[in-house]
């Protein structure tokens, strides 16, 4: 299917923040390979993106609505978020106020504590 498309560069991933649906688990190195290697048996010029691209994340200013922005699309890591705080000169307390107003969540995700956006559940948005 892809060999048909005839992208430019394709990229082979795995989730490495929670993913929307909690049944999505990471594959194994050996499917990521296989898979790797099928591309390039296909001429397909290929990349895997696998591991944690760091934590450097820009700010505006407005460190509660740039860290809202930021983990309504990319949920961060526990240690990216003190980072963000401690460069935007802000204390963890702003995280605990988010979480009490129902704008943050903490998930854990393969061993890694992560905070993201807090959506209405499904269910009471129909």
């Amino acid at each position: 299917f892809i060999e048909g498309i005839k992208p430019s560069k394709s990229y082979i991933s795995i989730p490495i923040r929670p993913p929307a649906e909690k049944r999505i688990k990471p594959s194994g190195g050996q499917a990521v390979n296989a898979a790797y290697w099928i591309f390039k048996e296909k001429n397909i010029d290929v990349e895997c993106l696998l591991g944690y691209e760091g934590n450097d994340f820009d700010r505006t200013g407005d460190a509660e609505q740039d860290l809202l922005g930021i983990i309504s699309v990319h949920p961060m890591r526990e240690d990216a978020v003190r980072d963000f705080l401690t460069k935007a000169g802000e204390e963890w307390n702003l995280i605990e106020k988010l979480i009490r107003d129902k704008k943050l969540v903490e998930v854990g995700y393969e061993g890694i504590k992560f905070y993201t956006r807090k959506f209405p559940d499904k269910a009471s948005s129909l």
